[in-house]
């Protein structure tokens, strides 16, 4: 999974110096990528996305159990202390990515999206995104707060 997902971030221009160290949270890889105009939200939908599931769909089709992977993109804060990253944007694209509706997907990549992304990126009819590829997740509770997430399964075309 690190070296499909790092190749991917490679091949779209978001180079190491662009976000900190991969954290492994057991299950779940975090990529925290610094703010910058050199990589827009957009780039992440139109370009990364894609190049993700191109590798991952490659490297399926030579494996006889295929890597499943679930992706959330969510831009906010986060603070860094001798514990590691933390903070509540964290946990809102945690929840998300453990939402119970999510539970039991069979398709190699699904991409959930916050809705803040969705407000500010989505919605906005930029080229090569399709709005009408989102569907509302339930809400999600996060810290005691109601999260909302959108989801779409990035197909081959």
């Amino acid at each position: 999974m690190v070296r499909l997902v790092d190749r991917a971030l490679l091949d779209t221009e978001v180079i190491p110096e662009l976000r900190d160290r991969y954290v492994d949270r057991g299950g779940c890889l975090m990529v925290l990528i610094r703010p910058t105009d050199r990589i827009p939200k957009t780039w992440l939908l139109t370009k990364f996305v894609p190049r993700l599931r191109e590798l991952l769909e490659t490297h399926n089709s030579v494996q006889l159990y295929p890597l499943r992977l679930k992706l959330v993109i969510h831009p906010g804060d986060v603070t860094f202390d001798e514990l590691g990253w933390f903070g509540e944007d964290i946990d809102i694209a945690t929840g998300l990515l453990t939402a119970p509706a999510l539970e039991g997907r069979i398709e190699h990549l699904v991409l959930v999206v916050s809705d803040q992304i969705h407000r500010s990126v989505i919605r906005q009819g930029y080229d090569g995104i399709d709005e009408q590829a989102f569907v509302p997740l339930p809400r999600v509770e996060v810290a005691g707060e109601e999260c909302r997430g959108w989801v779409q399964v990035p197909d081959a075309s």
